[in-house]
C-alpha cells in the first residue's frame, strides 16, 4: 500500500516537473520580438482579420433577388439581397441590402431564398431563417441563426463590400482558413 502511494506521488511530481520544463522550454524558444510584433499588429482582436471583397453595385442589384458570391474564401457560398425596405443591419442608400452564408447551420445543406416569404429554406431538414431579422432561425432542426456577412457601403461609387462574418460558418472552427 505504501509503495503504491509513493508511486502516485512520484507520478505527480514527474508530471509537475515535466510540464513545467516543457512550458519553460517553449517560452525560451519563442522569439520575444516576433511575439511583440504580432501582438501589436492584432492588439485587441479576438478574431482573425477578414479580407475585403466587392459584392455588387447597389443600384444594379435587382430587388428581392439573391446575388451570389463567395466569402471569406472560395469554399463559402453566400448571397446578398436587396430587400426593398430598411432592415436592421442593412446597408446601401435605403439600408435594405443584407448578406448571408447559404450553408444551413444544421448540416451544411445549401439553403434557398424564397422571395415570396423573404426567408431562406433548407431543402434537407426544413429549417427556415428570416432575412429581415438578421438570419434568425424561425423553425426546423437548426439551433443557431444563419451567419450574416458584414457589409459596408461606399456612396461615392455605390459599391457594397463584404468585410466580415457575424457567426460561425457551418463545418468550421474558424471562418477564415
Amino acid at each position: 500500500m505504501e509503495e503504491r502511494a509513493m508511486a502516485i506521488v512520484s507520478r505527480r511530481k514527474f508530471l509537475k516537473v515535466g510540464g513545467g520544463s516543457i512550458a519553460a522550454g517553449a517560452a525560451a524558444l519563442a522569439s520575444p520580438g516576433a511575439l511583440a510584433e504580432q501582438e501589436a499588429r492584432h492588439a485587441g482582436r479576438v478574431t482573425l482579420p477578414y479580407p475585403e471583397k466587392p459584392v455588387a453595385v447597389a443600384s444594379s442589384m435587382p430587388a428581392n433577388e439573391p446575388v451570389e458570391f463567395n466569402y471569406p474564401d472560395d469554399e463559402s457560398p453566400c448571397v446578398a439581397i436587396k430587400l426593398g425596405s430598411a432592415v436592421p443591419g442593412g446597408v446601401g442608400p435605403e439600408s435594405d441590402i443584407v448578406a448571408f452564408s447559404t450553408q444551413c447551420t444544421h448540416k451544411g445543406c445549401i439553403v434557398h431564398y424564397d422571395a415570396q416569404t423573404r426567408n431562406f429554406k433548407c431543402p434537407c431538414h426544413f429549417s427556415m431563417y428570416d432575412c429581415e431579422k438578421g438570419g434568425q432561425m424561425i423553425i426546423g432542426q437548426s439551433t443557431t441563426d444563419m451567419p450574416s456577412i458584414i457589409l459596408s457601403y461606399d456612396a461615392s461609387d455605390d459599391s457594397v463590400t463584404a468585410i466580415g462574418v457575424n457567426g460561425l460558418i457551418y463545418g468550421r472552427q474558424a471562418n477564415t482558413l
